[in-house]
């Protein structure tokens, strides 16, 4: 059984269309609209996916009453949710498994960032995986 093709420079493109695309319909889909930029970067085992826009008409008029931080912690909560479905549209773009996600969001310039580790990866010991519990029992 031979291993899957490196990623060249002219499927490269296609990767970080799939995932930006990707993003994006999935935000669109659950908030009603979607981010007005997308950009993805991927190098190793790391996914960056940076996305621009798309407050929706509740939390424009959330952060103009001073809600701000209301808008960050349901972000973040809708993102946690959300995990199963971002990693999947990482994972069928670039046919590796997601072990890391990590996400963050700002308001001015409004911008959410999803970055993702994908295995196999060296930041791991070999004998850890992580699902596996570390520490004592």
């Amino acid at each position: 059984m031979s291993a899957d093709p490196p990623i060249t420079a002219s499927t490269h493109g296609d990767v970080l269309t799939a995932i930006s695309d990707g993003m994006v319909a999935l935000l669109k889909e659950f908030y009603g609209r979607g981010p007005t930029r997308a950009k993805s970067y991927f190098q190793d085992d790391l996914v960056v996916c940076l996305l621009r826009g798309g407050f929706s008409v509740v939390e424009k008029t959330l952060l103009e009453g001073g809600r701000g931080a209301a808008v960050i912690q349901q972000r973040m909560e809708f993102q946690d949710l959300m995990r199963d479905r971002f990693e999947a549209v990482i994972t069928a773009a670039t046919g590796r498994d997601v072990i890391g996600f990590m996400s963050g969001n700002q308001q001015d310039p409004d911008l959410m960032c999803e970055v993702f580790v994908l295995a196999p990866t060296d930041l791991l010991d070999d004998d850890v995986s992580p699902t596996e519990p570390t520490g004592p029992d």
